[in-house]
């Protein structure tokens, strides 16, 4: 029903944001640093909840908005490729920062390490662009049913956004100390995730096919 290759995309794509500097990144990082990995971990899960009420609430109505207004397809794929572009400058400009920096966070309770990684994923723009904008492009119409792919393809993106999001948490304070002491490393990597996320945004701007033709 679903593709290699959209799968393939949708995580490399999610691998990409995961690793430019955003709400959900500078939180964990910070809150793993500010009071462990324990706590980082439940503000995670908080996130992949949250991850989850886009995924749905996405899912439940995207082929039906495609059939009825074709245009909204057009103006999302803009959007997120223009998005994309957007975070590739911010990663390479002069002054950028990388994924793996911290803030100074005061230790809280489970149920509010939970909920605040859920409040911090919904209020996320970039979490709310993946779904509207960019998860869309991977759907193929002629695959089968347009919100099960979407559900599919969404489950990957929560797999890979998720285990990234551990792996910067387990490894934040060590990272972290790393790119302090080699900042031309930190440079490298912001170079790279920035290159990279441009070459998705020029990829989903170019792209002929049109989902939304295709559904009706």
């Amino acid at each position: 029903m679903i593709g290699l290759g959209a799968i393939a995309g949708i995580a490399l794509v999610e691998l990409g944001m995961v690793l430019t500097p955003g709400p959900n990144m500078i939180y964990l990082v910070s809150r793993s640093i500010a009071q462990g990995r324990r706590a980082a971990l439940i503000s995670l899960a908080g996130v992949a909840l949250g991850f989850l009420v886009y995924l749905l609430a996405v899912s439940a109505g995207i082929a039906t908005v495609f059939v009825l207004v074709p245009e909204i397809y057009l103006a999302i794929k803009l959007a997120g490729a223009a998005y994309l572009l957007w975070l590739a400058w911010k990663a390479v400009r002069s002054g950028g920062r990388s994924a793996v920096t911290s803030q100074e966070l005061t230790h809280d309770r489970p149920l509010k390490l939970f909920l605040t990684g859920l409040l911090t994923c919904l209020l996320n723009p970039k979490v709310a662009i993946l779904y509207i904008s960019l998860l869309p492009q991977f759907v193929d119409p002629e695959r089968g049913h347009v919100a099960l792919q979407g559900v599919l393809l969404g489950l990957t993106q929560i797999a890979v956004g998720v285990a990234g999001n551990a792996f910067f948490i387990v490894t934040a304070g060590s990272v972290a100390g790393f790119f302090a002491r080699h900042p031309l490393w930190q440079r490298l990597h912001r170079y790279v995730m920035g290159t990279a996320l441009a070459g998705f945004a020029v990829r989903i701007a170019t792209e002929r096919t049109s989902a939304a033709v295709a559904l009706r």
